[in-house]
């Protein structure tokens, strides 16, 4: 049975392993919150890198017990993404978490070629799971945050991606549409003719177990009608259950519209990397940083 809902991961992963859980540089409250929160539902084990007295003096206020946790000095931002990199490493744990550690930087200690966890010529990509209220199941879209403009190769990694997510939440055969700002393929639009061959590679099952269709625009991949007006076929349209943007501009005004505008709910990882990785933004709730905990558990 498919996973309809993000709650819904929850009671999935109590029927798993528990995995540990390593969090770079977790000095704010959010971050220990949430990691408390995941804990304490039974899905992780945790390992928090950060200054110990800052991140203790964090759980005194919130009223969490510390020694839940085990953890690990440095108190600079760079140094401690880089420690969570070398712990995972080690064995120390099975999916790496941001914590109070700008983006760049944690990208650069992922990226490190001698402490990093990315091998070879592996894209790293995000990967979102959108809860909406107006759509009739979860949406999984990508990418909003690391790739500013996919080439073929970075849509078909970023397609590959949506497609193994879809399958941990229990989606056998994901319907997966690759997005442009028309049905028509024109050659003065790159986004229609990428579009196009991901398409004609999913019919020729290059893709593993997934129905893909494009180019279609946005309302013809979420809504029926729309799709019935245009008089657009098949099984991806007006019924995907995963999106692939063209660029980081639509995606990421897609998803915080959806979150500030529209009552979303999100969970969201970066795959690529060995291991599975949490990149909230410094600013998200705690709720979404415990989806994207729950998430990336599901990956690891």
């Amino acid at each position: 049975m498919s996973i309809t809902k993000l709650d819904q991961l929850f009671a999935e992963l109590k029927n798993k392993p528990k995995r540990r859980l390593v969090a770079a540089f977790a000095n704010d409250a959010h971050t220990i919150e949430a990691v408390n929160k995941a804990i304490d539902l039974g899905i992780v084990e945790a390992t928090l890198v950060g200054d110990i007295a800052t991140m203790k003096q964090i759980c005194k206020a919130e009223n969490l017990d510390s020694s839940k946790f085990e953890m690990v000095q440095e108190s600079k931002p760079q140094q401690a993404a880089h420690k969570a990199c070398m712990l995972i490493n080690e064995g120390k744990g099975d999916f790496i978490m941001k914590g109070l550690v700008s983006t760049d930087q944690f990208m650069r200690a992922l990226l490190n070629k001698e402490s990093g966890l990315v091998q070879g010529k592996s894209i790293l990509s995000h990967v979102t799971v959108l809860e909406s209220p107006a759509y009739h199941k979860l949406l999984i879209f990508g990418d909003v945050a690391i790739l500013p403009l996919p080439d073929l190769s970075e849509k078909i990694a970023i397609t590959n991606y949506l497609i193994k997510t879809a399958h941990s939440l229990g989606i056998k055969i994901p319907k997966v549409a690759v997005l442009a700002a028309s049905e028509q393929i024109s050659l003065k639009m790159q986004a229609t003719l990428d579009a196009a061959i991901l398409s004609k590679m999913g019919d020729r099952g290059q893709f593993d177990n997934a129905f893909i269709d494009g180019p279609l625009a946005l309302d013809v991949a979420i809504d029926k009608e729309s799709a019935q007006i245009k008089k657009l076929s098949g099984s991806v349209a007006g019924d995907a259950d995963c999106l692939v943007f063209p660029n980081i501009e639509s995606g990421n005004v897609f998803y915080k519209t959806n979150t500030k505008l529209a009552a979303g709910l999100i969970g969201a990882i970066v795959l690529g990397a060995r291991v599975p990785a949490v990149l909230s933004s410094r600013g998200d709730s705690v709720q979404t940083k415990l989806y994207s905990i729950a998430l990336a558990a599901m990956q690891a």
